[in-house]
């Protein structure tokens, strides 16, 4: 009974990153195809489409479908936590479709990796967080990996670089901003798009229509099938939307470790998948730069669980039942206040 419960466990483990990977790489080769095949290079446009069906997609799954229960959020702290969250939110995912645009799924998915640093760094210098020598230690090889890749690139473009590189910062900022103003909520990711996806479509929604409106009518007359290239963006919406509720399920169905190793592995069948379809060159050096950084996530990730398994500073150890009578006599320069 046991063994058939452990390998059910396992199965759904699998079961679970595999969709995730697949929701994940589809999502992002979808955005490069629609940039670079159908010639739609409109990233703010693109990302609202996203949003409005994260959008329905969240009510859906929340107050049809009933999937998930509704975490009730105080109305003053939707315009006070979640909005600035939203906003960030935005400018992260915006960021990312631009750089789809004028870079390479590889290099964009191995600057995204820089992800761990700016976190460290940012909580560093604004809350003058403390961590552990080996967190810094492990930044060593990722920074110095997304240099290699960097420096290396043949199909290096420096606005995309820059647009993944601040969506990084994004990321980083929208993490900390999550953890500061919402430690009474705990969201899961589908109450996190729920909330988040309306603000972030009402942000976008003016900005795109401006700067890209114009644009998008010179598309439609002179496209030669707008309307099917139409679906495939629609498409990738539900696809973005997927995604979410995948993060969900597989952070539910697997532990830590394997979260982080697996979100690694993603990347280099991101990487695999976007070379197979797009033929971008890679040379040998960026390909050992993008592996560098993706061992250095990993060791990140694995400290991190290192260090979260440790009890705090000051924490008493449980007392062990003591296997003889001379363990019960106390030593004779044994003092209480220097134990830990």
């Amino acid at each position: 009974m046991e063994a058939s419960l452990c390998t059910w466990s396992v199965f759904r483990s699998l079961l679970a990153i595999l969709q995730w990977w697949v929701f994940n790489v589809t999502v992002i080769i979808t955005n490069k195809w629609i940039f670079q095949k159908l010639d739609f290079k409109f990233p703010l446009s693109v990302s609202c489409i996203h949003f409005i069906c994260s959008s329905i997609g969240a009510y859906l799954v929340i107050k049809v479908l009933k999937l998930k229960p509704l975490i009730t959020v105080e109305p003053e702290d939707r315009w006070r936590r979640i909005f600035p969250m939203s906003f960030v939110f935005c400018i992260n995912i915006v960021l990312g479709n631009v750089s789809l645009r004028y870079i390479p799924v590889s290099f964009m998915q191995t600057i995204k990796s820089f992800t761990p640093a700016t976190t460290v760094v940012l909580q560093w210098l604004v809350w003058r967080k403390y961590f552990d020598w080996r967190i810094w230690a492990s930044l060593v090889p990722i920074v110095g990996g997304i240099l290699l890749t960097s420096v290396t690139e043949l199909s290096f473009n420096m606005f995309g670089f820059c647009a993944a590189l601040f969506g990084c910062l994004a990321t980083s900022t929208k993490t900390i901003l999550a953890e500061s103003l919402l430690h009474s909520y705990k969201f899961d990711s589908i109450n996190t798009v729920y909330y988040m996806a309306p603000f972030a479509t009402m942000i976008l929604s003016i900005p795109a229509l401006l700067l890209e409106g114009s644009g998008i009518m010179d598309w439609l007359s002179t496209h030669p099938s707008p309307w099917s290239a139409f679906i495939i963006i629609f498409s990738s919406g539900v696809l973005a939307f997927c995604l979410n509720f995948s993060i969900f399920y597989v952070i539910h169905s697997t532990t830590a470790v394997t979260f982080n190793v697996a979100g690694n592995l993603k990347v280099a069948v991101a990487v695999l998948v976007s070379w197979l379809i797009f033929r971008n060159p890679i040379s040998g050096m960026n390909a050992v730069g993008c592996a560098i950084t993706l061992i250095g996530c990993t060791f990140y990730g694995y400290i991190r669980h290192l260090l979260s398994q440790q009890p705090p500073p000051g924490t008493p150890r449980t007392p062990r039942t003591p296997r003889n009578l001379m363990e019960l006599l106390p030593l004779v320069n044994d003092k209480l206040d220097d134990k830990v």
